[in-house]
């Protein structure tokens, strides 16, 4: 998860994979031999074709099916580029934004919940 001036990074996930059309942070699986930060600077890149450095684990959502973690990330590099086959749409939204959005993934507003206000990037 990247914050800038008070806003978050979200995506559209594109029409043609799972979830399409959602709104969400960008992330993805972690490849086997992959730490969680390479997998969270490998999807970032893959996805919005940018740069972070991954500085903290701030939460772990236990799903039926998986385990998802969630990672505070710094932007390296400010120009980013959506990958067509996985994102359809880049956006910074501040919290209100995010949770108005038609179709945010039920995780991404579990996150929301949990962490109301931008205290974790302190």
């Amino acid at each position: 998860m990247v914050e800038r001036a008070g806003r978050l990074l979200v995506i559209q996930r594109a029409p043609e994979i799972l979830a399409g059309g959602a709104w969400c942070f960008v992330g993805g699986a972690i490849e086997p031999g992959e730490t969680q930060p390479e997998a969270a600077i490998r999807e970032f890149r893959e996805e919005v074709d940018g740069t972070i450095r991954p500085l903290r684990k701030i939460w772990q959502s236990d799903q039926p099916t998986l385990r998802l973690h969630w990672w505070l990330a710094e932007l390296l590099d400010e120009s980013l580029s959506a990958n067509p086959a996985e994102v359809a749409a880049i956006r910074w939204c501040t919290r209100a934004e995010m949770r108005a959005l038609d179709g945010l993934l039920a995780t991404n507003r579990e996150f929301l919940d949990r962490f109301p206000d931008d205290g974790l990037y302190q």
